[in-house]
């Protein structure tokens, strides 16, 4: 049995870290960056970061970790200092550069710039320029020696604002001669990779960082490409069982921008863990194993759950669970609590992609306010692409979390719910509710429902009548077709034998060319005549 790893985690728990100051040159005098060590040791750039500064201190697994790295890089560097070949000393005689950073002399490097190793020397630099080495005996720097964690930025681009979004539309407008269809087109076609970039600009500086690339427990794991993981989204489908009783027109609303609203939503912060699944903790977010409550309002209300066929427990959402939750409590009292199982959940915040939601909601406010298609289309790509390929799509390799996709997706289905279920605690009668975004009322619903484009608004789609979704509730008589030019064309399309009106464009009965049909008239034993009743009885 080789003991050298468990040796070699024992003393690297029991070896007392170096200065701050020392732990990111160990790292730069490696040539390894800050991305690479945090994905190494499992855990965030920013408290890597926070680590070599000496704002906060590793503990737990990811301390081990450090302090085994720290030890493995002293001896790496031990190593070189005993193998590299001796430097000449420095010869004061020619002028010394001038320090990227505070513009004193300075005979030190750093990345091939001349450079004050701290912000001591920094300080303490006065007087006029001293003089530096010779071209012969120039002082290099030793092999040994660890060099700053700061290095000299090359200075940003020129922009021509601040705003992105904005930018990016006119540079596409430009390079397309002001062709609308020909931007819209360029900028759909680079949506997921502005959208990284607009993340990744927003982010800096955030208080969370994002971990890209996290292990995913098994349930986010897809079987094969074309095999869906065990992730339930509670889509909603659902139509009321009966016509209802009101003869009124129906109002099809639309909810504007679903997945950007979504996206203000608990998102867990790193990897999934098993947690403790009673009682739910809301300040962690993740996936559940739950079984779910009897719900028994499908009369006039959606399954929060959504149309689901099969019976037992199931992987769903922080959402779900959450309205779950909020459903079974005092407030509304409409099911059970769900019985959960298991949890794998991570630490949660709401705001994580806040910048970026409200940066893409303020693009899109505008754009309506100057009626610039070219823009909303741009913004609804950005949002809709960067959610569906969070999972493991390869059009977006910078991003692979599969768990914010189902979460965000969840989200919407979530806000759909709670917007119908308004709505019939209102007096509104709900007949169907599909999809993210779709709502079909009767009654009076801008009362309930505020009108408009923004976010919190909805928009109405269409109206039709309640025959529409029950055909059986309203029957419609018989009425001759009497427009004399009337095309009575031959067609055939699903196996029977059908004529269309060329007035209404309804169907025809096959023999007489005169009756409308209605969906009443064609039982199943008779579909492939398509007759009216009166033809059927002499037929």
């Amino acid at each position: 049995m080789n003991l050298h790893p468990a040796i070699d985690a024992l003393l690297a728990a029991h070896t007392p870290l170096p200065a701050p100051c020392e732990r990111a040159r160990a790292r730069n005098t490696l040539g390894i960056s800050l991305e690479q060590l945090a994905h190494a040791i499992g855990t965030s750039t920013s408290a890597l970061q926070a680590w070599e500064e000496g704002l906060a201190e590793p503990d737990g697994h990811p301390r081990d970790a450090y302090a085994h790295f720290l030890l493995r890089a002293y001896t790496v560097v031990d190593y070189r200092t005993r193998t590299a070949t001796p430097t000449p000393a420095p010869d004061a005689t020619l002028k010394a550069a001038l320090c990227v950073l505070c513009g004193k002399p300075a005979t030190d490097q750093v990345a091939g710039y001349p450079q004050h190793l701290t912000a001591t020397e920094c300080a303490q630099t006065n007087g006029p320029v001293q003089p530096a080495p010779t071209p012969a005996t120039r002082r290099q720097e030793p092999a040994h020696s660890i060099p700053s964690a700061r290095r000299p930025n090359p200075p940003p681009p020129a922009r021509t604002g601040q705003d992105p979004i904005r930018d990016a539309v006119t540079a596409a407008m430009t390079t397309h001669d002001g062709d609308p269809q020909k931007a819209t087109a360029a900028l759909t076609a680079n949506a997921i990779p502005d959208a990284m970039r607009l993340l990744n600009t927003l982010r800096v500086g955030g208080r969370y960082d994002i971990v890209h690339h996290p292990a995913l427990p098994d349930m986010l794991r897809k079987p094969s490409p074309h095999t869906p993981d065990l992730i339930w989204e509670a889509r909603l489908n659902w139509q009321r069982p009966t016509a209802p009783r009101q003869t009124g027109p129906v109002a099809i609303l639309d909810m504007n921008g679903a997945y950007l609203s979504a996206l203000k939503t608990h998102l867990p912060l790193g990897q999934l863990q098993p947690t403790r699944p009673q009682p739910h903790d809301a300040r962690r977010a993740g996936v559940h194993l739950i079984t779910p409550p009897v719900w028994e309002h499908d009369s006039h209300l959606p399954n929060p759950l959504g149309p689901r066929a099969e019976s037992g427990p199931l992987w769903i959402t922080e959402p779900t669970l959450r309205l779950l939750l909020r459903l079974s409590g005092p407030r509304h009292a409409l099911c059970e609590p769900p019985v959960i199982h298991e949890s794998y959940t991570s630490g949660s915040t709401e705001n994580l992609l806040e910048k970026f939601r409200t940066t893409l909601r303020d693009a899109r406010a505008r754009a309506l306010d100057e009626d610039d298609a070219v823009t909303l289309d741009y913004v609804k790509a950005l949002y809709s692409k960067f959610v569906a390929t969070l999972g493991e799509s390869t059009y977006n390799r910078d991003l692979r979390r599969p768990d914010w996709m189902h979460i965000i997706r969840a989200q919407a289905f979530a806000n759909l719910w709670s917007k119908a279920y308004k709505a019939h605690t209102a007096g509104l009668t709900l007949l169907r509710v599909c999809g993210t975004d779709e709502l079909h009322l009767q009654g009076d619903w801008r009362q309930v429902l505020p009108e408009g484009r923004d976010l919190n608004q909805v928009k109405l789609k269409d109206t039709h009548h309640v025959a529409a979704l029950y055909p059986q509730a309203q029957p419609q008589s018989q009425v001759p077709c009497t427009h004399p030019s009337a095309d009575k064309r031959r067609y055939e399309y699903a196996g029977g034998r059908y004529i269309g009106c060329h007035t209404c464009g309804g169907d025809l009965c096959t023999s007489c060319w005169a009756t409308h049909l209605t969906p009443s008239d064609t039982p199943f034993e008779y579909n492939d005549d398509n007759l009216c009743p009166a033809c059927r009885q002499t037929a």
